[in-house]
Order: C-alpha cells, then sequence, then structure tokens
C-alpha cells in the first residue's frame, strides 16, 4: 500500500464510525470498532505505541496525552456530545494519520458544520478550518518547521484560541519509526520540503472552556503547491 491507500483507511474509518455512533455507547466500543474496521481495510498495525484510535469525548477533549500513557476512558456518549478521534493506521511500515472531531446534537451526529446548533462547538470546528486554510494560504516549500510552529501559534493566540498540545506542537513528520518524526516546533529549523509529508493537527480549546477540537490531515508538496494526502 502507498501512503495515499492507508491515509484513506483512516479516512473511511471516521465516515464510517460516524454512521454508527448513537448515544450510550461506550467509548472502548468505539475505539474497538474504528481498529477492526481500519484492520478490515487493510491495515496490518497501529504505528503509535500499537493504538489504532485515541478516543475523547466531552470535557476530556482537552485532554493531551502520549500514547505511553493514554487509557480508553470507560464512559458513555451522551445525547448532546463532542468526540476527538485521531487513527494511526498502518500497512507495512506505510502511514496514515487522521483525526476529527465529531459532533452529536439530539442524538445524532451533525455532518455539516454550519448545522451545529452549539455555538462554541460550531466555532471551535470553524476555527479547525481556518487553520488549515490559512496553513495552505501561508506555506512554501521553503518555509521551515520552526516558522510555521511561531506563525500558527500566533494565528491560534490571535483568534483568541490555545495551543492544547501537551508538547505545544502542531505536526510532525511522517516516517518508518515513531522515534524519527521532526516536529512543527520551536528549534528545528529543516524545511517543510526537506520531507515526503508532514501532518497539521492543532489541538485548540478557548480560555476556561471544558471542550477541544482537533482536525489533523497529512500534507506533502506537489510542484511547489501544498496538497492535502
Amino acid at each position: 500500500m502507498n501512503y495515499l491507500e492507508v491515509q484513506n483507511i483512516a479516512k473511511q474509518t471516521i465516515d464510517y464510525i460516524k454512521t454508527v455512533v448513537t448515544p450510550n455507547m461506550n467509548l472502548r466500543e468505539i475505539r474497538k470498532l474504528c481498529e477492526e474496521k481500519m484492520l478490515s481495510l487493510g491495515a496490518d498495525s497501529f504505528w503509535y505505541w500499537n493504538i489504532g484510535a485515541f478516543v475523547f469525548s466531552g470535557d476530556e477533549t482537552t485532554i493531551s496525552v502520549s500514547g505511553r500513557e493514554y487509557v480508553t476512558a470507560d464512559k458513555l456518549i451522551s445525547d448532546n456530545d463532542i468526540i476527538t478521534i485521531d487513527l494511526s493506521p498502518q500497512c507495512k511500515n506505510v502511514w496514515g494519520d487522521y483525526a476529527r472531531t465529531i459532533i452529536i446534537e439530539n442524538g445524532t451526529v451533525v455532518n455539516h458544520i454550519e448545522n451545529i446548533k452549539n455555538s462554541e462547538w460550531r466555532n471551535g470546528l470553524l476555527m479547525e478550518e481556518a487553520l488549515h486554510n490559512e496553513l495552505r494560504r501561508f506555506v512554501t516549500p521553503d518555509i521551515t518547521f520552526e516558522q510555521l510552529y511561531y506563525y500558527m501559534n500566533d494565528y491560534i493566540r490571535n483568534n483568541g484560541y490555545i495551543n492544547l498540545d501537551f508538547l505545544g506542537n502542531l505536526g510532525h513528520s511522517i516516517v518508518k519509526d515513531k522515534n524519527d518524526r521532526i516536529y512543527i516546533e520551536k528549534g528545528n529549523k529543516k524545511k517543510l520540503s526537506e520531507v515526503d509529508y508532514f501532518t497539521f493537527e492543532p489541538h485548540i480549546t478557548t480560555k476556561n472552556s471544558l471542550y477541544g477540537y482537533k482536525k489533523e490531515n497529512i500534507y506533502f508538496f506537489e510542484n511547489d503547491r501544498l496538497v492535502e494526502l
């Protein structure tokens, strides 16, 4: 499998889980369903600490934790809830990496941001869209990981949001071994174009909010233009 195919496994899994998630479903069942779906679609393993799906809901969506410490909560989805799911499929050392925030209102998944009634949740997802749009507008092959780190963290702050990542970064390179990743962080002088693929995954909240938002894509340069995998 190539990178596009493995990333598509993750995308199809999010599409699938949106069709089956219901109130009173346990987060551990959601994780199990996601991992089983990725394996059925061709993944052979999960590259991040052998965890295929990081799943959080409600006031735990602000949690940012390493895979070494992650435990899926024994928690039920409510009629009105917010869920973040971060997927890490792998096939023959080729990675996918994809995260989305899912909104449930009145027991039903809301598939279009403009239809979300909870204004705080709607604005959080709109901010994620704005961040990814700004990424595409701002970056060039010569931009360094550090420059992107400073620019995007300023953009997040200037729009009234907070970066929740436990290390303060915003993404990483896609490699064969998770220990070889380099990050969108201060001090990283490598150009974005020096890696084949990188993720952009801002995990954000607002001051005093109970809720966090996450959207992750893999990007690469094609003819000096940034493209989503």
